[in-house]
């Protein structure tokens, strides 16, 4: 069974003026069906507005369908009753790791989410002795949040939502506030997370490179899955992409023009390594 799927999902919202009129009837998310399954790793593309923002928020019911269906672990969000064990089955990591950040002393905070869940409290510990190893941040277990740089603070944010035990976390644009290492830390946190751990990552994003090792990717525009595939067979479609407003990633551009230029090249080259083993061939 499928871990998250969404049926025609429809979300609208009104805009309104300075006096409470409505002005406009806006559709962020205009049917909308997926399917991950556990496990997996998917990876949701598009630019700025273009509603994977408004459909993470969807999967763990912090908003609600204006029509359509979404399934969290078989239970429906529109369900009042489940709304509590689907925020624990999809935990949500956002933008901005200061908003999550609550306590004063990283151990803390890490320990606040199954506190309030009324585990008891060797097993908080427990959780919060595995989330900490698990991301790489033990060392600085006892420190304090506002020492730590943007990528560890992403880390602590993610260790708290790991020790709630979800089985899967959705990471909306967890790298859009750091610099290249702290991305760079911060997504093979989360790839590590997926692989030794089996939790479903559903990651929202606008940086072409975080995606490549993702299982599959939609790509939205205008509330609308314009695209899906493996990252492959949707890097391959650099043209595409384009007349969407995003990139591919880098070496992926520049097989692209080498190809065009002549160079035999297969299509759909992810990785610098995949591109230099070409060349050698």
């Amino acid at each position: 069974m499928a871990i998250i799927k969404t049926d025609n999902l429809v979300y609208e919202f009104t805009r309104r003026d300075e006096n409470n009129e409505v002005v406009e009837t806006v559709r962020a998310v205009d049917d909308v069906s997926l399917e991950i399954a556990p496990g997996e790793f998917i990876a949701v593309l598009g630019r700025n507005g273009s509603g994977k923002s408004t459909i993470a928020r969807q999967l763990n019911a912090l908003l609600l369908p204006t029509s359509g269906t979404v399934w969290v672990d078989g239970m429906n969000t529109q369900d009042g009753e489940h709304l509590w064990d689907i925020r624990q089955t999809a935990g949500m990591v956002f933008q901005n790791p200061d908003n999550q950040i609550i306590s004063s002393v990283v151990e803390e905070d890490v320990g606040f989410g199954p506190e309030n869940m009324g585990v008891p409290t060797e097993e908080i510990w427990k959780r919060v002795d595995r989330s900490l190893e698990a991301v790489g941040m033990t060392a600085y277990r006892r420190s304090s949040p506002e020492h730590l740089s943007g990528g560890q603070k992403q880390r602590v944010a993610i260790a708290g939502v790991m020790a709630m035990k979800p089985k899967c976390i959705i990471l909306d644009e967890p790298t859009a506030m750091l610099d290249p290492s702290g991305r760079k830390e911060v997504i093979q946190t989360v790839r590590e997370l997926n692989q030794s751990e089996g939790i479903t990552v559903i990651l929202i994003t606008h940086y072409m490179e975080e995606t490549v090792n993702a299982d599959r990717i939609y790509v939205v525009d205008q509330g609308v899955v314009r695209m899906k595939g493996t990252p492959r067979e949707v890097f391959s479609q650099a043209d595409r992409l384009k007349e969407l407003k995003l990139t591919v990633p880098q070496v992926t551009e520049l097989a692209c023009e080498m190809k065009k230029a002549g160079v035999d090249l297969p299509g759909g080259i992810l990785t610098v390594e995949e591109l230099a083993g070409a060349l050698c061939r």
